[in-house]
């Protein structure tokens, strides 16, 4: 039997394939871009900005509440018998914004279908299969695949303006729900395959054994009741809750902290953008960390760079101050995505990685939410940033804590002859 290595690991593609996924998404599109939609809406509905606000939080709370169903459909079915309809549904349920009347609860009954549907198109279902297809090199490939996102983030929102400002939000939704069903539909349909098995292949392109030995990496792991009996899971949770509270509740009132301090709209503006760049060089950054270093320790340290950029908003006025803080905090959002995907497969494997990555991406779209809640109830009672500032501070160090108190990984790593031979055994 032959054992002549591929020409080229099609992991890589399964990679670019998620990517492209990611870049026409829920949370490109829906999440980044809504502020563009947000005002037209409110106009042609003739209602004030809470009530359009309302359902963008529908969707968020119904995404949350949806990521772990779609996780135990993922671990049953397969990532790609779930995404492929999944997605289908994504760009249906946009492009029936057309037929939408101008009555407010049509509105929220579209942006609720769209948070049902994100569970099973969007970023847990990728990670599993990235996940599959990739072991010592995973942080890598995850933070890729995560620069589909970190891409769309940048790009959509100028997008939308155009398309807004020229066609009015119910076209534009449907053009972006027709180009879902005309780009990443197809090419998700042709190049993302489940596991390295189906093409012959194994994990990280190693080729020690024959394509037709089975691969069994993905039986290995714990079941989602048995990870949330540990405490590495609670810790995990916790750490993690505390951390996205902090940077999403910086994130979202940065621009009103520097106008309140005399800052102009274009340096707020400016700050902003600068988020921008801490985000992306969080998504290459920690993968290629993750993939070299202990991945609490890579944790503490973002963490720990979170913290000092919120103690640099406490500590003074000064703009450059606020240019680095949005550097840190930037690098902490980039950072969470790869943190949990790539955790979550070294602690609990892969059998049930669908429902426990959904679980925790639940807590983590609720406490984003609740961060930025929290940081304008302080700033109402208070009249100040200061007390919710401090607050998040502590929270920040906290997570840090927490990260470093997790225990070694349970799925390490293994090495390539070692893979050959458990996969042989079997």
């Amino acid at each position: 039997m032959s054992t002549r290595r591929p020409r080229a690991f099609y992991g890589w593609w399964v990679v670019l394939t998620a990517a492209l996924g990611l870049f026409l998404s829920t949370a490109t599109i829906i999440v980044f871009s809504f502020g563009i939609f947000a005002k037209a809406m409110a106009g042609e509905f003739h209602s004030g900005r809470a009530s359009v606000s309302l359902a963008f939080t529908l969707h968020n709370l119904t995404s949350a509440a949806a990521v772990p169903f779609a996780g135990r459909l993922v671990d049953r079915f397969g990532a790609r018998r779930v995404l492929i309809p999944f997605t289908a549904i994504l760009g249906l349920t946009l492009a029936s914004a057309l037929v939408l009347s101008g009555k407010l609860w049509q509105l929220y009954a579209f942006f609720l279908a769209l948070g049902i549907v994100s569970g099973g198109a969007g970023v847990m279902a990728f990670t599993d299969v990235i996940s599959q297809w990739f072991d010592r090199h995973r942080g890598l490939a995850l933070s890729v695949m995560m620069l589909g996102m970190g891409t769309g983030a940048i790009v959509m929102p100028s997008i939308a303006q155009e398309l807004v400002s020229r066609f009015g939000w119910r076209l534009a939704y449907s053009i972006f729900g027709f180009a879902i069903l005309l780009i990443p539909l197809p090419v998700i349909a042709v190049f993302l395959k489940e596991n390295p098995a189906s093409m012959g292949q194994l994990p990280d392109g190693a080729n020690e054994v024959q394509a037709r030995m089975p691969v069994i990496m993905d039986k290995i792991g714990l079941s989602f009741r048995e990870a949330r009996h540990t405490s590495t899971f609670w810790l995990m949770v916790c750490a993690l809750f505390l951390i996205t509270a902090s940077v999403h509740a910086c994130f979202i009132h940065f621009p009103s902290i520097l106008t309140d301090r005399g800052s102009t709209a274009q340096a707020a503006a400016f700050v902003s953008s600068l988020f921008g760049v801490g985000l992306f060089l969080g998504r290459v950054g920690c993968g290629y960390l993750l993939d070299r270093f202990f991945a609490p320790r890579v944790a503490g340290l973002l963490f720990a760079g979170v913290a000092m950029g919120i103690a640099m908003l406490l500590a003074g006025r000064a703009i450059w101050l606020a240019f680095i803080a949005a550097v840190l905090v930037g690098l902490g959002i980039g950072a969470e995505v790869d943190l949990i995907a790539y955790m979550t497969s070294r602690y609990f494997g892969l059998r049930s990685f669908g429902e426990i990555f959904g679980w925790i991406w639940a807590v983590f779209g609720v406490s984003g939410g609740l961060g930025a809640y929290l940081m304008g109830l302080g700033f109402d009672l208070t009249g100040s940033y200061t007390v919710p500032l401090a607050g998040f501070l502590f929270a920040a160090l906290a997570a840090m804590i927490l990260m470093m108190r997790l225990g070694p990984y349970r799925y390490n790593v293994r090495p390539a002859g070692e893979r050959a031979r458990v996969e042989m055994a079997t």
